[in-house]
């Protein structure tokens, strides 16, 4: 089984537990998400993991995740709708130009607000903590130090432990949701290499 079905099945992106946090998320940055469309793009947005079979979280797969909700949504209920769940991810809006959207702050949001003891034991379970890790940026004195992989690194997470890491993960995240809840240009995530 792929990490990304096993992400969406059990891990952080768990089809239940994720969507509820996205929703609480929301309630506490824009208020109570009274159209029902912004809870099926609660409950699709991340499916794509699931559909394409994600070998990996971050790498080139994981990342088009964004498109199976973004198709499903534009489909149902519009381009706008799509474009919501397209540009949830940060990394995703700044590759193609384009500005992260609201679901994209709730969804960070959520990750802060998800309990350790919820949230851990289903990435150790999964395995995907340890790509997260490994993205942090391989600090000196973690197992991944040295690794080329560092997606987050300008994050300043620490990767001693995984308890650290979430900590200053989820920390890092809170900040990020509440400095542009309102839209502001995103000048905390790295710029892409190049679109593909």
């Amino acid at each position: 089984m792929k990490i990304g079905t096993k992400s969406v099945l059990f891990g952080a992106h768990q089809f239940l537990i994720h969507p509820l946090f996205v929703a609480a998320a929301w309630w506490l940055l824009y208020g109570f998400p009274w159209d029902p469309r912004l809870w099926v793009a609660f409950f699709v947005h991340d499916l794509g993991h699931f559909f394409y079979h994600s070998p990996n979280m971050d790498g080139p797969e994981g990342e088009r995740h964004v498109e199976w909700g973004a198709l499903f949504m534009a489909k149902h209920f519009g381009p706008e709708w799509g474009e919501l769940c397209l540009y949830h991810s940060r990394f995703y809006a700044k590759k193609y130009g384009r500005s992260y959207s609201r679901l994209c702050v709730a969804d960070k949001l959520a990750c802060a607000l998800e309990p350790w003891w919820l949230y851990l034991p289903r990435v150790l379970a999964t395995g995907e903590v340890w790509e997260y890790i490994a993205a942090a940026g391989n600090r000196e004195g973690s197992k991944y130090a040295g690794e080329p992989n560092t997606k987050y690194e300008s994050m300043g997470l620490e990767t001693g432990t995984v308890r650290s890491w979430h900590r200053t993960m989820t920390s890092y995240l809170r900040r990020w949701a509440y400095e542009h809840r309102d839209g502001k240009q995103d000048t905390w995530t790295p710029e892409p290499k190049k679109a593909a």
